[in-house]
C-alpha cells in the first residue's frame, strides 16, 4: 500500500531503478503525512523447484509459489477467533501473492486479485508494473509484526501492521544483481487496511495505505 501506504516508498535503491520494495502493493504512492493518524486505525529468474512459500490451491484459492530466495517472517500471533484468524491467513496470502507476480512479471496476476479489489488491487498492479518496467523483483526476508485486527458489523475490518524491510532488497533480472541496501528508519513501515468478506468467505483488501518509517514500527 501507500508500503506503497505506502507500499510505494523507496528503499534507497540504485539510481537505474526508481523501485520501493514491499510486499503488497498500495493504492497510494505517496508516504501519509501523519503516521500517527495510521497508527490511529488501531482505534534471471525461474520458479524455484522447490518454492520457499507455497500455498495450496483449496477451495479454489490461487497457488502461491515463489523462488527460493524470497521468504517471510510472519509474526502474527493467532486471535482464537476464527474470523481474525481468517482474515490474518487471507492478507498473508494476498502478501506473498503480490511478490509472486512480480517474480513472474505479471501485473494482472490473478492471484493477488484474488485477495484484493478497488483502490488495493489498482495500487498492486501499478507497484508490480514498477518492478515489470525495470526488469527486477524482490529477494530476500521480509518480516510483519505487531498487528491489530478490528472486525466490524457490517462485514468490513481493519487491520494494521508493520513491515521490515531490512533484509529484503531488489534483484534485477538481467544481471542477477542484488540492490544491498543500508538499514534506516525507512526500511520499516505501517500499513493500515481496510478489507471486507466477500460471498466466497475470502477476506478482500479493498484500502491499503502505508507510511514509511513509522515510529509505530521502529526496532
Amino acid at each position: 500500500m501507500n508500503r506503497r501506504p505506502t507500499l510505494l516508498a523507496a528503499l534507497a535503491l540504485t539510481a537505474a531503478a526508481a523501485l520501493t520494495l514491499s510486499a503488497c502493493g498500495s493504492d497510494d504512492e505517496s508516504p501519509a503525512k501523519d503516521s500517527d493518524a495510521i497508527a490511529g486505525a488501531d482505534t534471471g529468474d525461474e520458479k524455484s523447484a522447490s518454492p520457499s512459500e507455497s500455498a495450496p490451491a483449496a477451495e479454489g484459492r490461487p497457488k502461491i509459489e515463489l523462488p527460493s530466495d524470497v521468504t517471510y517472517k510472519f509474526e502474527w500471533e493467532k486471535t482464537g477467533d476464527a474470523d481474525e484468524d481468517a482474515l490474518l491467513s487471507d492478507a498473508e496470502q494476498r502478501i506473498k501473492a503480490v511478490d509472486m507476480a512480480i517474480a513472474e512479471q505479471d501485473p494482472l496476476h490473478e492471484a493477488y486479485r484474488f485477495y484484493s479489489e478497488g483502490a488495493a488491487a489498482a495500487g498492486s498492479q501499478k507497484y508490480i508494473q514498477d518492478f515489470v518496467d525495470h526488469k527486477a523483483r524482490t529477494t530476500g526476508l521480509t518480516r510483519f509484526y505487531s498487528e491489530s485486527v478490528a472486525i466490524k458489523d457490517d462485514g468490513t475490518a481493519s487491520l494494521v501492521y508493520c513491515e521490515d524491510q531490512s533484509k529484503a532488497f531488489n534483484k534485477f533480472l538481467e544481471t542477477g544483481k542484488t540492490d544491498v541496501t543500508s538499514v534506516s528508519k525507512d526500511s520499516y513501515v505501517v500499513y493500515a487496511g481496510t478489507l471486507r468478506k466477500n460471498k466466497d468467505g475470502v477476506w478482500v483488501t479493498e484500502r491499503l495505505i502505508s507510511q514509511r518509517g513509522s515510529a509505530k514500527c521502529q526496532p
